[in-house]
């Protein structure tokens, strides 16, 4: 009997990344007049969520040896 295993992966642009994309071009085209804080905080999406789940298991952590 083969073992006929397939595995998908999936590298392209997440919707972050292509909303980030977006407001680049849109910035660099003058439609909008946004800090450039603003037109990058797609990228930190995901920074946050990290940081966000870390900062609640050290929470979780700490409450439970009360």
């Amino acid at each position: 009997m083969p073992n006929d295993t397939t595995v998908q992966t999936s590298s392209g642009i997440g919707f972050t990344g292509l909303l980030a994309i977006v407001f680049i071009t849109l910035k660099l085209t003058h439609v909008i007049d946004w800090s450039w804080w603003w037109v990058l905080s797609p990228l930190w999406i995901g920074w946050g969520f990290a940081i966000g789940v870390v900062v609640a298991a050290f929470l979780i952590g700490m409450l439970s040896e009360l």
